[in-house]
């Protein structure tokens, strides 16, 4: 499994550019990530390539955040294929607390994902599993 960093702060001006900058600063790539604002809250989920390394430079610099275990998974482009593995995991009793479209080139979608169970969710979805993947 990969790893993604959640950040959730408190909303405002200039918080991606410190973020960023910070990140830079530390030689860290960001090689993904995504960001919303809700209720004043910023939630911003991003994949680095040393996970550890911009854990604790973010925590130094006074951020809150929380690393979770990330499947990446490969699924065909096409309608319904993201329904069937949902269906799959809801059916299982499996939650997915995130969920994000990696790439995609009009063949194949790669998908980050995290769930509650994670010993559970790789197993249902060891066939779509990407292993090693390099792109997070």
């Amino acid at each position: 499994m990969s790893k993604t960093l959640t950040l959730v702060e408190n909303d405002r001006v200039g918080l991606l550019m410190d973020i960023s900058y910070i990140m830079g600063k530390a030689k860290i790539n960001i090689e993904n990530i995504s960001a919303v604002s809700v209720g004043g809250k910023a939630v911003i989920t991003m994949t680095v390539k040393d996970p550890r390394k911009a854990t604790e430079v973010l925590k130094t610099n006074g951020f809150n955040v929380l690393e979770e275990d990330t499947l990446m998974i490969k699924l065909p482009d096409k309608p319904g294929e993201l329904s069937k593995v949902t269906k799959e995991l809801a059916k299982n009793g499996v939650n997915i607390t995130s969920l994000y479209v990696v790439s995609r080139d009009g063949k194949e979608t790669v998908i980050a994902l995290t769930v509650d169970k994670k010993r559970k969710g790789r197993k249902l979805l060891e066939p779509y599993i990407i292993e090693n993947a390099s792109i997070i």
